[in-house]
């Protein structure tokens, strides 16, 4: 692939040295001359001084002839005007990095639309993501979002005593816009038809909308079992704990954040007013940590942009008795080296956002029609954007007849995006989310992905 990539910072850079060696034709356009420099050592392919929002840089880049563009400067506005710019010049899809704000700010403002973008992300809400994910399933049952985070993937298994036992997915009667889209049954995983019955021990699969996820998710494992919250504290108040704060406050999470910062922590208290509670202190001090009984969470969560602080400080709570710590590192070296000794240090995991984006963007690094979101056991997730020679354009759901073993379980039009119901119409440049099995994947790509 012919591949362009706007900013040699810590994200551009790291995912520039993943693709070199590839049988792939990578230039990367970057504004600082001398990172520039120091950049075209370091990557096999060709680095451009200057801005990704110049027509002539870009045309000299071959923005015409590109596959795909990747804007990751940390500015919104170089960012999105490149995507713009280049699709307009003749590049085939474009991926954008936004701040969290911005992302927040989507509900009301359709960015992928007016600036011909893609793919839309923030490495910090990528982050917290993944962070959550730890949170929400300390057992390794998967907790996802899809769909621009409007819609998540729970997996939960049902236990003898569920109300559940015995119903077809039909009499279950879930909420609207929440469906079992998968079911994982002793060794056999499959996508369920509306009649097939729940039984002890299912792993299901769910998809909808996030805040009724979790109330579903406590009536289908029984009558009486509620999920408690996880007890967390996030060390700093930055994006990155903003962002992991705002996702797990509709867990019914107790959520504790040490800011440092005094004007920051009261803008942060404000912003999560009743969903977290801000101390004003430097988390970083063994005597704050012990003052504030850090040892009795269940998480602490170092978030700052110090990585030696972060793995310090989730060493001084394992040894005051937290029970499960997470540092961020953002330097891939260190984020490695901790990583191989994890266990001996008492570290649950660790989270490199660098790392976490690379996954990501690396979905987008192929020539098919479709993108692989995640692999469980029933199958693929799969992301496919509808265009004019697919066979489902201009259907209702109710009307398309998928292939067996296959099932639409998100729906984006714009800035909206729905667990789809029958009457929803699929549209030329929608996007579709569907979870397809290994046997009806053919069949299913030559239905929609055309």
């Amino acid at each position: 692939m012919n591949i362009i990539i706007i900013g040699a910072g810590q994200i551009g850079l790291h995912l520039a040295r993943s693709l070199s060696g590839a049988a792939h034709d990578i230039i990367v356009i970057e504004n600082n001359e001398k990172l520039a420099e120091t950049s075209s050592s370091e990557i096999d392919g060709r680095v451009i001084a200057g801005s990704g929002t110049s027509v002539e840089l870009l045309l000299e880049a071959g923005i015409a002839e590109s596959d795909l563009l990747f804007a990751l400067t940390s500015n919104d506005a170089t960012n999105l005007v490149a995507c713009k710019l280049a699709k307009e010049l003749g590049t085939k899809k474009t991926i954008c990095r936004v701040s969290p704000l911005l992302l927040r700010e989507e509900w009301m403002f359709d960015y992928r639309s007016n600036f011909s973008l893609d793919h839309i992300f923030s490495s910090e809400r990528l982050s917290a993501i993944e962070i959550s994910k730890h949170i929400r399933n300390p057992e390794g049952i998967a907790i996802q979002e899809i769909a621009r985070g409007r819609i998540e993937i729970q997996q939960i298994r049902i236990p003898e005593n569920s109300s559940a036992c015995g119903k077809s997915l039909l009499e279950l009667n879930l909420p609207e816009r929440v469906r079992v889209a998968s079911i994982q049954r002793a060794e056999r995983s499959f996508v369920p038809t509306a009649e097939e019955k729940i039984q002890a021990n299912d792993q299901i699969t769910l998809f909808g909308d996030p805040s009724k996820l979790s109330k579903t998710a406590n009536s289908l494992r029984s009558n009486t079992e509620k999920e408690k919250g996880a007890n967390v504290v996030i060390l700093g108040g930055g994006e990155y704990g903003l962002s992991l704060a705002q996702m797990i406050s509709p867990w019914n999470c107790q959520i504790r954040i040490f800011e440092k910062n005094q004007e920051h922590a009261e803008n942060l208290a404000e912003e999560l007013a009743g969903k977290a509670t801000v101390i004003h202190a430097d988390g970083a001090s063994l005597n704050e940590l012990r003052e504030e009984q850090v040892g009795v969470a269940n998480f602490f969560i170092a978030t700052t942009q110090s990585d030696e602080d972060n793995v310090m400080t989730c060493l001084q709570a394992k040894n005051l008795g937290t029970k499960n710590c997470i540092p961020l590192i953002h330097r891939t070296d260190y984020a490695n080296a901790v990583n191989q000794t994890k266990s001996q240090l008492g570290i649950k995991e660790v989270i490199s956002p660098r790392e976490v984006v690379r996954r990501e963007l690396m979905r987008f690094i192929t020539s098919d029609k479709y993108h692989i979101v995640k692999k469980i056991p029933a199958g693929e997730i799969i992301e496919t954007t509808i265009r004019e020679k697919s066979k489902v354009a201009g259907k209702t759901i109710g009307e398309i007849s998928l292939p067996a073993g296959s099932i639409f379980v998100a729906l984006i039009k714009g800035i909206h995006a729905k667990v789809p119901s029958a009457t929803d119409l699929i549209e030329i440049g929608d996007t579709v989310f569907s979870i397809v099995s290994e046997e009806a994947k053919k069949s299913f790509l030559k239905l929609v992905a055309k």
